[in-house]
C-alpha cells in the first residue's frame, strides 16, 4: 500500500487542508475541514439558509415508542426525542460538505500541524447557558469526562482516543489524544453537546424529565408523558447571530407527537395532529395521499434528493450465537429473502435493493476492485474465509428472483449451503451439525415491519428453520438490543460522506464485546479491523473514498445481515404552511425551514382551529 506523507497547515481562508510541508508552528483557525476545505468560512450565512426568514409558528412531527428521561447520553432510561435542540456543540457542521466544522460554542481552535495529538478549543466569551451563566472550559471538561466515564459505550468507543481534557484557562480547553494518528478526532470532539458542570455533578445519571442545563436555541416546553414533547425557542439565545445560525431555528415551537404504530400516526397526520411527515412507507406514498386535504392543495408532497449513502436497513444476525458463525449459514439466510416479490407486492416497486453499506454514493464499491483497492486487499486475503475471499474480489450483485413469490432458486441454493455447512434434515426439520434444532427468533418492536418479516419467516421455515417473530415493547426491545439478547433483528446503519473512526463502533472486534455498542452483528474480522483503522487515519479525500470502497467490499462479502430495501433521497409530506430556501445537498435541513404565517392561518381555518 502506497501512501504519501502529508501534514495539515492553514490556508488563507483559515481552514484545514492537506498539503506537503516540512514544518509548521501551532496555528489558530476559525473552521476545520477533514481532508477538505471549509468553503463557507467567509460567508455571511450558509447557502441553504434564508437570513430573512420570519420566525414563529410550530413545526410538528411524529415519532414512535415512549420515553422516561430527558438525557440520552446516559446508559439507562429511554430518552425523549429532540433533546439535541437543547444544546450547543463546540462547532457545527455543514449540510453541503462531507466533514467541515464552523464556530458555535467555540469561536476558534489552535492546533499544531506537525503534532495532531492535541487541539485547543477557544470558548466564545459571549456563550451563555439558559440561566445566563457563561459557558466555560470547566463545563466542557465536565461534559467530556462524564461522556467518557458514564456515557453510552459506543460514545466512549468513538471518543476513545481522548487521553485527557485539560483546562488552559476560563475560555480555553485542551484535548490531548493518545496519538497523532487519528486526525479526524480534532473535529470529532467538536460535535458533542456541552452541559453545565453544576447540572452534570447533580443530575447526569438521574432518570428524569428535567434536562441537563444547556445553552441551545430551545428550552424544554410542555411534556405529556408518553404522548408528546415540545420545545420552545429561547428569544434570548446567545448564538442566534452566528454565521451558521442565521436563518436557522425559525420555529417558535417544535413538537413531537408519539404514536404506537405508523398506521395511527398516518391518520394523525391526515387530521392535522402534526403537520410535517417524512414518509417512509411506500404504499402510503404511492396510494395513501389521496385524502381531501391533498386534493385541495392543503398538503404537499416533496421528494428530496441527497448525496448521502442510503442507510443500510437489514436483518442482522447475531454472530455471538454459534448458529451464525458459519458464513455459509449467513449467506443461506440472505438467499431466502425475496426482495423482488416484496418490492412488487408490498412496496409498489418504489424501493432499491441495497447492494452495500454505502449504496447510492461515491463511497459505494462497484465492479471489481481497482488496482489501488487490490494493493490494500491483497495482504488481507489470507485472513478471510474462502467464501468471503472469493466474493470480496467479485463484481458484487445480489441475486434476483423472478418476483413470483416462490424464490425457488434462492431457496435451493440456500439449502445446498446449509447442507455443505453440516446441517441435516430429520422428519422435515432442520438440525445443526451438533444435533440441536435450527431455531431462530427475530426480535422486533412495533408492527411496521411485520408485513416484511412474516413472509421472510415463512421462507426460512420452508428451509426447515424453527423460526418465529418475537414482538416486545420499546423499553424491552432497547434493553435486549443493548445486551445483544437476540438471534436476529432489524437494524439501520446510516452513514455520512466522511466515514472515519466511528466505523470501529459498528464493525470493530473490540466493540463486539462491549455492551451497548453499535456492533449489533458481533463482527470480529481482522481484515475489517485493519481497514477501519486505516480509514480513521486517512490523509486525503481520495484515501477516505478508497478505504471505504474496501470496507464496503469486506462487509457485504461477510454476509453479516440480510439487506432489506432502501431509497435514495427522502419523501416528505407537509401541510402547506412550511417553506424552505435552496435545500442542502446532504440533508432535508429542516432547521432552516420556516412557517408562512398567512398559509398557517389558512391551514388552521381548514382544520377548524
Amino acid at each position: 500500500m502506497i501512501k504519501t506523507t502529508f501534514i495539515k497547515t492553514a490556508l488563507a481562508s483559515l481552514t484545514i487542508s492537506w498539503i506537503a510541508a516540512s514544518h509548521a508552528a501551532p496555528i489558530t483557525v476559525s473552521a476545520l475541514g477533514h481532508n477538505s476545505t471549509a468553503e463557507y468560512v467567509n460567508a455571511p450565512y450558509m447557502p441553504y439558509a434564508n437570513p430573512d426568514a420570519p420566525t414563529g409558528g410550530t413545526l410538528s412531527l411524529d415519532t414512535r415508542g415512549t420515553f422516561n428521561a430527558a438525557n440520552k447520553w446516559m446508559t439507562t432510561g429511554v430518552a425523549m426525542i429532540g433533546t439535541d435542540y437543547l444544546y450547543d456543540t463546540l462547532m457545527t457542521g455543514s449540510l453541503n460538505e462531507a466533514f467541515t466544522m464552523y464556530p458555535q460554542l467555540a469561536s476558534q481552535v489552535t492546533y499544531d500541524p506537525d503534532d495532531t495529538s492535541w487541539i485547543i478549543y477557544h470558548i466564545d466569551p459571549d456563550a451563555k447557558f439558559w440561566d445566563g451563566s457563561p459557558v466555560t472550559s470547566d463545563d466542557v471538561k465536565a461534559t467530556y469526562d462524564a461522556l467518557l466515564i458514564k456515557g453510552p459505550m459506543f460514545i466512549r468507543s468513538y471518543l476513545g482516543d481522548i487521553k485527557e481534557v485539560q483546562i488552559v484557562d476560563k475560555q480555553r480547553v485542551k484535548f490531548v489524544f493518545a496519538s497523532s494518528d487519528n486526525k479526524e478526532i480534532l473535529l470529532t470532539v467538536g460535535q458533542f453537546p456541552v452541559f453545565a458542570k453544576s447540572s452534570i455533578d447533580k443530575d447526569f445519571e438521574k432518570i428524569s424529565l428535567t434536562p441537563l442545563m444547556g445553552s441551545g436555541p430551545y428550552k424544554l416546553g410542555r411534556v405529556e408523558a408518553g404522548r408528546s414533547v415540545s420545545y420552545v425557542r429561547d428569544p434570548n439565545y446567545w448564538g442566534q447571530d452566528l454565521m451558521v445560525n442565521r436563518g436557522r431555528y425559525n420555529f417558535d415551537r417544535i413538537k413531537f407527537v408519539y404514536y404506537q404504530s405508523d398506521e395511527i400516526a398516518f391518520e394523525g397526520f391526515k387530521s392535522g395532529q402534526y403537520r410535517f411527515r417524512p414518509e417512509n412507507k411506500a404504499s402510503n406514498w404511492a396510494k395513501g395521499y389521496n385524502f381531501p386535504a391533498v386534493k385541495s392543495g392543503m398538503v404537499k408532497k416533496e421528494s428530496i434528493s441527497t448525496q448521502n449513502p442510503v442507510p443500510m436497513q437489514g436483518l442482522i444476525m447475531n454472530n455471538r450465537r454459534p448458529l451464525f458463525q458459519d458464513i455459509r449459514v449467513r449467506k443461506a439466510l440472505s438467499l431466502a429473502y425475496d426482495f423482488e416479490w416484496m418490492n412488487k407486492t408490498l412496496f409498489h416497486n418504489q424501493y432499491e435493493r441495497l447492494q452495500g453499506f454505502f449504496h447510492g454514493s461515491e463511497l459505494a464499491a462497484t465492479g471489481t476492485p481497482s488496482t489501488e483497492e487490490m494493493e490494500i486487499l491483497t495482504p488481507l486475503l489470507p485472513s478471510l474465509e474462502p467464501m468471503q475471499r472469493q466474493e470480496v474480489l467479485a463484481n458484487w450483485q445480489l441475486p434476483a428472483s423472478d418476483g413470483g413469490g416462490f424464490n425457488r432458486q434462492g431457496l435451493l441454493n440456500a439449502r445446498k449451503l446449509l447442507l455443505a455447512a453440516g446441517f441435516y434434515y430429520d422428519d422435515m426439520k432442520l438440525y445443526q451439525p451438533d444435533g440441536t434444532p435450527a431455531q431462530i427468533e427475530i426480535l422486533m418492536t412495533g408492527d411496521s415491519l411485520s408485513r416484511v418479516l412474516l413472509p421472510y419467516i415463512r421462507s426460512i421455515q420452508r428451509l426447515g428453520f424453527d423460526a418465529n417473530l418475537r414482538q416486545v415493547d420499546g423499553p424491552q426491545f432497547q434493553e435486549r438490543m443493548r445486551s445483544y439478547d437476540y438471534d436476529m433483528s432489524v437494524d439501520v446503519f446510516a452513514q455520512s460522506l466522511s466515514p472515519g473512526a466511528e466505523q470501529a463502533s459498528y464493525w470493530g472486534s473490540a466493540a463486539a464485546d462491549e455492551v451497548g455498542n453499535n456492533n449489533t452483528m458481533g463482527i470480529k474480522n481482522v481484515a475489517i479491523d485493519k481497514v477501519v483503522e486505516a480509514l480513521a487515519d486517512a490523509e486525503s479525500r481520495d484515501e477516505i473514498v478508497l478505504y471505504t470502497h474496501v470496507l464496503d467490499r469486506l462487509l457485504r462479502a461477510g454476509h453479516y445481515l440480510v439487506p432489506l430495501y432502501g431509497k435514495s433521497g427522502t419523501n416528505v409530506a407537509y401541510w402547506d404552511q412550511y417553506r424552505h430556501a435552496t435545500l442542502p445537498t446532504n440533508a432535508v435541513g429542516i432547521d432552516y425551514w420556516w412557517v408562512d404565517a398567512e398559509a398557517e392561518a389558512r391551514v388552521d381555518k381548514y382544520l377548524n382551529r
